[in-house]
This record gives structure tokens, sequence and C-alpha cells, in this order.
């Protein structure tokens, strides 16, 4: 029995003629069988030549990745900035009001702020936190609260927002802000440092916490860590946050690990003061801060004003207001 050659260049055995012996076309069968499995080699084989490849490329990138990262050098210093609610009443409209914290969380992520204080100027606040009702954004609101919650809000990554900020009326015209795409701020193929929630649910061994960090399948860290509070978690890097089918491996970290290790920008915290005094006196460093910067219309010129040098301190820039 002789064989044709095909359009894409393989030869297959010539066909029977209909009134063929039975014999002839158990013969036919049994080479088609040998040509499709031939032709079910060659294509795993393309597929495994494929998969080499791309193991070869991911290897070259991780190990380029590693290289990069060890000439990284990371940053043990903080900087914070002061700033007055009051700031806010200088905006003629609730939507401006919104839109003016929103150029204020810009300005702090583009300059690498680390934390921000909210101070009253008049020394009236109440209290120190932004939980509650207040008055929220109308014209003559409290100021100093609506700032705080609008930056906490633009800071935290969009896959947690819901968890940690129910409707309010300081966030009524959220929808206006732009998005400061913050280093945090991960996509879903990313392996850096992720900013998650602990999960109500319990692994099954009831050993250690699952951390939603905005992918498809939650994390699972080997401490047990209360409900609902916010952590930074380092994916293992031998996991596939794509892999759909077990649950990424994960360590829960400080905070300030990317910061320090990588250089890499993580946010900044928000925190009120009561007044002017508050800001240094409550600071939440230990020996407070190594330099402090204070800005005026009537100040001198910053390029002729002579600094103190600080390495591992943590300078602060206080802001004057309005009143």
């Amino acid at each position: 029995m002789s064989s044709e050659e095909t359009h894409d260049g393989e030869k297959y055995p010539k066909r029977p003629l209909d009134n063929a012996e039975d014999w002839e076309w158990m013969k036919y069968k049994d080479q088609m069988r040998v040509v499709w499995k031939e032709r079910q080699e060659k294509k795993l084989k393309r597929q495994e030549e494929k998969k080499a490849k791309r193991r070869r490329v991911e290897a070259e990138e991780n190990a380029a990745l590693k290289a990069q990262q060890k000439t990284w050098r990371g940053r043990k210093y903080t900087v914070s900035v002061a700033l007055p609610g009051s700031i806010m009443d200088n905006a003629q409209s609730p939507e401006l009001r919104t839109y003016l914290a929103g150029q204020i969380a810009r300005a702090l992520v583009v300059f690498s702020v680390d934390e921000v204080v909210i101070f009253d100027e008049t020394g009236s606040t109440k209290g120190d936190s932004t939980e509650g009702s207040f008055a929220g954004v109308g014209k003559k609101g409290q100021a100093n609260v609506q700032l705080a919650r609008i930056l906490q809000y633009l800071e935290c990554p969009q896959y947690l927002r819901k968890n940690f900020f129910p409707m309010h009326q300081d966030l009524k015209y959220a929808g206006l802000l732009n998005p400061l795409d913050c280093p945090h701020h991960l996509r879903a193929d990313q392996k850096s440092p992720s900013g998650g929630m602990v999960s109500n649910y319990t692994p099954s061994k009831k050993k250690g916490s699952c951390v939603y960090i905005g992918l498809k399948k939650e994390a699972r860290v080997d401490k047990q860590i209360q409900a609902g509070l916010r952590v930074t978690v380092q994916i293992d890097e031998d996991e596939n946050v794509e892999h759909e089918g077990k649950a990424i491996q994960g360590t829960v970290v400080a905070p300030s690990l990317p910061r320090e290790q990588q250089g890499i920008y993580w946010g900044y915290s928000v925190r009120l003061a009561s007044s002017l005094g508050a800001v240094f006196s409550e600071s939440p460093h230990p020996d407070g801060y190594d330099l402090t910067i204070g800005t005026s219309e009537k100040g001198e010129n910053a390029d002729d004003a002579q600094l103190s040098s600080f390495k591992e301190g943590t300078p602060n820039l206080t802001s004057g207001g309005i009143k």
C-alpha cells in the first residue's frame, strides 16, 4: 500500500477503495493509528519546548530582578508633614473641598511622605479619630476630620476600601478623586508585598489566618491574626499568583519592610492632632522628630537655610494655616 503526501508535508497511508478487502481496511486503520500517535507525540514535544522556553525566560527575568534588588538601597528615615485642616475652608463648594484633599494626597505620594498630621489651629477638636458621624462635606463641616478621612480613603488600596470605609457623607464626592496609583496599589499579577485584610475564614487545621489581598484566592499566612485588621503580606517567591489551585502562601511583615529593605514607597499614615503642640508631643516616634521645618510667607528662603543632616531620623515639615 503506497503513501501520499498532504498539504502540510506529512505522509498518510493511502485510503483503500470502498470495495477493498477487510484485511486492507484493517491494515489502513493500523497505519493511521501509528500516524496519529506520532502526531500527538510531536505536538506534546512542541508544547514541552514552549514550556521550557517560558521557564527559561522567567528564570532569567527573576535572576535579573534579584540582581537589581541587590543594588536597591532601602530608606531608613521617614518624612512627616503637618497640615492644618483649615485649608479646606478655602474651597468654595463641597466638590472643591473633596478635590483639594485629593490634590494634597497626590502631593504627599509624589514626595514619598510617610506620615501626615492634620492639626486644629483653634484647639477645639474634641476627638482625634475619624470614626463616627460628623458634619460631612458641607461648606461649614468639620474640615480636620474630613481631610483626614479623604486622605485615608485614597491611601487605601482600591480592593480594600469597601471593607474599611462604609458609606459616609465625607466621601460623597469621592468619585471626583483621581487615583494615586501608589506602589502598594498592586496589580493582580504582581508578587511584591501586598496589602490585605484578615478575613473571618479560618484554615481547616486552624493554623494561621487567611488574608484577602485583592486576588481571586486568599493568601494563607502562618500567624493567627484578629479578623478585620489591615496587614502587609509578603508572597513567597515560588508562588504562582495566576494559578487557580491551592491558596497563596505568604508571610505577614511590617509595613515599613518595603521601604527599609527595597526603598519602595508604601503609603502614608494619617494622624489627627488637637493643636500644633500636639503634633510634636504626640509623635509616634519615641525620640520625636529629628528635624523640624516650619513654612511661612515671612520665613527665610529655603535655598539659603542651613539644615542639620540626618541618616535614620524623622524630619517634619509643618505648614501654617489660614487662621
